[in-house]
């Protein structure tokens, strides 16, 4: 078994990404959260095998309902600028952007969401005001973002952090779908159905 489980979990980073993002919407969470704690630890960071890259969190999307929370709780308006980081189909900023007014960047390490986000801009009619980048997370520049979102894993929201913190200006909101920031307790905590959002915005005063 012991043997077995990381030539498993490794194959289940490379298999089809279509294939995967299907998968990954029809396993529970905890199931989710299993896999991919375990693909952290094996492998934060799987170096690129031919045109595949590996991805830290699988896809799954943030429903319409909680989009909605997420971005009401931030207050989002057309003076934003919205970073979602781990886009999945751009559903956030393409949402903010239709219903808000504001402009939006998502970001996806997976080439195939980067090209389903830019198909649904397109069909709601903001791809001028919105756009996708398809690049690791980690590698941004979101400095100017006014608003960020997340549905990631508690450890790359860890991991993360300190990139927050660093980059962005005080009183930029922050919003979490799912996932705390271990002892960075929010500011607000609301459920929506069965999901839990979080909020924070940045300190004038950042922590060392």
């Amino acid at each position: 078994m012991s043997k077995l489980l990381p030539q498993t979990l490794t194959h289940y980073m490379v298999v089809d990404l279509n294939k995967r993002s299907k998968l990954a919407e029809k396993l529970p969470l905890a199931i989710i959260l299993f896999l991919s704690t375990c693909l952290g630890l094996l492998s934060c960071s799987t170096k690129k095998t031919g045109t595949e890259q590996s991805l830290d969190v699988p896809y799954v999307a943030s429903k319409p309902a909680v989009v909605e929370a997420m971005l009401q709780i931030a207050q989002v308006n057309k003076n934003d600028l919205i970073y979602d980081l781990g886009c999945g189909d751009g559903r956030i900023v393409i949402t903010a952007a239709k219903e808000y007014g504001a402009t939006g960047v998502g970001v996806d390490i997976d080439p195939n969401r980067i090209k389903e986000a830019n198909r649904n801009a397109q069909k709601e009619g903001v791809s001028d005001k919105v756009q996708f980048l398809q690049q690791d997370l980690f590698d941004v520049d979101f400095s100017k973002a006014s608003v960020v979102t997340l549905y990631l894993l508690p450890y790359v929201n860890l991991k993360l952090r300190p990139k927050l913190l660093e980059q962005l200006k005080p009183g930029t909101r922050i919003v979490s779908n799912e996932f705390d920031m271990g002892d960075w307790q929010p500011e607000k905590k609301i459920k929506v159905g069965e999901s839990t959002i979080y909020f924070w915005t940045i300190p004038e005063k950042k922590p060392i």
